[in-house]
């Protein structure tokens, strides 16, 4: 039997407060505290405050009155960005992906970085979809460094193992909650996401300016007992204590309503359908261990069962085209030599003259290997 969550006792501490957000049974709240707290996840590196030494910190500014004064100062903090920014509405496109659940494992980190990745990639390449595995980052990567349901992880050495060794596709390595082996499906290494580089932003005016021109960023933040029964509005910390460290993908802010904008791991049936807005300067969002973003997001993978639309090359040597249906559009054939570029150019010639299928490895927008 879960332990009772005191709605009633938030709900009065909200009303305290002003109301900025609103209470209610969540799929979080019905769980017991060791079932909760077991989906954070959130491990300081060293060199980090501690979990305890974060909170004693964020308190003592509570306590004195002036996170106000800070949420101000930040909305004020900007280097040309928009005064408010939504990765899922830019021009009316989403360049996010779909909320997703870690269940019972202290993945988080696993979470919030694969997101980051996701959308930083969609953000230049917006119709294509993309599930980058999490199981891979976390029982693989992870694993190799320590790290379990139990102890968590922290994004930069997420980001470190990913920049080191690529990261497969969701579907050679589905994710399920539970610490477990390595389980990689053959094929795993030809379907890999990898960036350029990685950058820790040390100011709220360069978060809204990566967040507006990049991407989405990680962000971790200590979590309090009432943030598990969040359900709308602003998110503040008003009611119990500190629980410990949790990081999300922070994909957007509004510099009027002095909030972050941010996609968690906890299922749909949490929050505002999965997401939350917490304002400036609350939980040390803005500091700890980050946040991070990542730059020049690639996908080497093989794209099956496509027809080739176009072809366009020139007199230039080894400059060929072609265009595929299902959203792949144009894609640059490789160039390594001559003979490369013609054997290419010459057998999507014919497959698009028979109407056959093709399959094609695409490195980056860059066909390596075709069969049709």
């Amino acid at each position: 039997m879960a332990e009772s969550f005191n709605i009633q006792q938030v709900n009065s501490d909200l009303q305290k407060a002003g109301a900025p957000w609103v209470a209610a049974e969540t799929s979080m709240t019905r769980m017991t505290e060791e079932q909760r707290n077991r989906r954070l996840g959130f491990t300081p590196p060293p060199g980090e405050l501690s979990v305890k030494e974060a909170s004693i910190q964020f308190k003592a500014l509570e306590e004195a009155g002036q996170l106000d004064d800070i949420a101000a100062s930040f909305a004020t903090e900007s280097i040309g960005a928009p005064a408010a920014y939504d990765l899922r509405d830019v021009n009316g496109r989403d360049y996010t992906t779909a909320v997703k659940n870690q269940g019972g494992c202290g993945s988080c980190v696993a979470f919030a970085s694969s997101a980051v990745l996701e959308t930083s990639y969609r953000r230049f390449n917006p119709n294509e979809d993309i599930d980058v595995s999490e199981a891979q980052l976390f029982y693989c990567y992870g694993k190799e460094e320590g790290r379990n349901c139990s102890n968590g992880w922290w994004p930069e050495k997420a980001f470190d193992k990913v920049k080191a060794k690529g990261l497969t596709l969701e579907q050679f390595f589905p994710y399920t909650s539970g610490d477990q082996n390595c389980n990689l499906a053959n094929g795993y290494k030809e379907n890999v996401v990898n960036f350029g580089s990685m950058e820790k932003l040390d100011s709220t005016s360069k978060m809204k300016d990566w967040i507006s021109t990049r991407g989405s960023i990680t962000g971790c933040f200590i979590v309090y007992e009432d943030f598990f029964s969040y359900s709308g509005g602003i998110y503040k910390h008003v009611s119990g204590e500190q629980q410990g460290g949790h990081c999300v993908e922070i994909i957007g802010y509004n510099n009027a309503e002095r909030y972050w904008l941010c996609k968690n791991s906890w299922g749909t049936n949490w929050g505002d359908n999965g997401y939350f807005k917490i304002a400036y300067g609350q939980c040390r969002i803005e500091d700890w261990a980050g946040p991070y973003g990542v730059a020049g997001v690639s996908l080497l993978t093989w794209r099956n069962n496509l027809t080739c639309t176009g072809l366009w090359s020139n007199s230039s040597a080894k400059n060929a085209y072609a265009s595929f249906d299902h959203g792949v559009g144009w894609r640059k054939l490789a160039n390594n030599s001559e003979i490369e570029n013609h054997a290419l150019l010459a057998a999507l010639a014919a497959a698009k003259a028979a109407n056959r299928k093709v399959n094609i490895h695409d490195d980056n927008g860059k066909i390596r290997t075709c069969y049709a």
